[in-house]
């Protein structure tokens, strides 16, 4: 026997209250209104081939190479066609617009907090004994034993151990304050003397500082991380009147029209 449930918009507005995500939505929504002001303002336009690339982009990144997997992209979140593009346009817009305020603005801000953007490929073990990361830091300084060799002994996660601890390349701000300190101050290839922390002592090596290029891809975060805190400065600034009682007043009544026919 199949059985039905049926939910209204009502709710679902109940349940974004009860889980607080009534903050996030007021954002966004708040957000995207800003946005469309902003933008009209300065006479953004959007062009059909500017849609037609983003809307490529987005079903690239979603996977939806059929039209089969698009229509069920679409009926999995209850967008209509209509509503799919309007999310394509207000994407291409906000892009537009945090071009138009902020790309003249990438080299300097860029050369301000360049060491912000450095990097460190690094090794890591975390012990719980701060006298044995002495000892074995002093084993590696006398060439005694390999970080590789202790990262096989005292790591027991499997695919971190088989990697000999690698934490990949990760910017200053990835690692924790007392860590990123030591690690930006190394002369690679290094070991860093142990470093304790409430998670635990780690014992580092720092195999390599990287130094920040301003390529493409760095140029499109800093634009993006400046259009945030843009939009952030815009919504505190604003007074802003959520009539959600009365909203959810409307729903309950169309929710009762449509039971009624």
């Amino acid at each position: 026997m199949v059985k039905h449930l049926t939910i209204t918009c009502s709710d679902m507005i109940h349940d974004i209250k009860l889980s607080c995500q009534i903050p996030e939505v007021v954002e966004a929504i708040a957000s995207q209104k800003i946005i469309a002001q902003a933008a009209k303002e300065a006479g953004i336009q959007i062009e059909k081939a500017e849609l037609q690339q983003e809307g490529d982009k987005l079903r690239l990144e979603k996977k939806l190479i059929k039209a089969k997997d698009t229509w069920e992209w679409l009926k999995k979140h209850h967008l209509s066609l209509d509503e799919f593009e309007e999310l394509i346009y207000n994407q291409v817009l906000s892009n537009k617009l945090a071009n138009h305020l902020f790309s003249t603005h990438v080299e300097k801000f860029f050369y301000q907090h360049q060491l912000e953007y450095l990097s460190a490929a690094t090794y890591e073990v975390i012990l719980e004994d701060r006298d044995l990361a002495l000892e074995l830091f002093f084993e590696i300084e006398e060439d005694e034993i390999s970080f590789s060799d202790i990262a096989r002994q005292y790591i027991q996660t499997p695919e971190l151990r088989r990697a000999g601890g690698y934490q990949g390349v990760r910017r200053r701000h990835e690692f924790r304050p007392e860590i990123a300190a030591a690690v930006f101050a190394a002369t690679p290839p290094q070991i860093l003397k142990p470093i304790t922390t409430p998670k635990g002592v780690y014992l580092i090596w720092v195999e390599e500082i990287i130094q920040p290029q301003l390529d493409d891809e760095l140029r499109q975060q800093i634009i993006s991380d400046l259009f945030s805190d843009w939009l952030k400065q815009q919504i505190t600034s604003m007074d802003i009147v959520i009539e959600l009682d009365t909203d959810i007043n409307n729903l309950q009544s169309q929710d009762e029209v449509q039971k009624q026919v």
